[in-house]
């Protein structure tokens, strides 16, 4: 099993629609394919942990690369992985607004074992306040 985290950017800004017609997808695929994970969306930039079979992460990545609704897509981190931090969600999301998303973020992480993945949320939610 393993866990890739990816950013990317919204070519318009997502709304309330957009984003549940990705989770709607975004789950239906997962539970297909095993997977589980966490998507945050700050303003334009997504952020998104997904955790599962090898096989079923590269082919959902590539499918989510050729979503035309976002570009400038990184990955941040791929390794494999013990345990899933999201083994409930089929795919979690927050939409991040206001301006303590530190706190938000900071209760979303709080029981997460894995240092670095608590780091890449909290590196998410600088980048979302510089960009405000």
């Amino acid at each position: 099993m393993e866990r890739i985290i990816y950013i990317s950017t919204a070519r318009q800004m997502p709304d309330a629609a957009l984003v549940q017609d990705i989770l709607t997808s975004s789950r239906r695929n997962n539970r297909r394919d095993d997977l589980t994970g966490l998507l945050v969306v700050g303003g334009r930039r997504f952020l998104q942990v997904l955790e599962g079979p090898r096989a079923q992460i590269d082919a959902a990545y590539s499918r989510i690369r050729a979503d035309d609704r976002h570009f400038a897509m990184v990955e941040l981190s791929r390794k494999p992985i013990e345990e899933r931090a999201f083994a409930d969600w089929a795919m979690g999301c927050e939409q991040l607004d206001g301006d303590d998303l530190t706190e938000l973020v900071d209760g979303l992480t709080e029981k997460l074992a894995d240092a670095d993945l608590r780091a890449q949320f909290r590196t998410f939610v600088e980048l979302h306040r510089k960009a405000a």
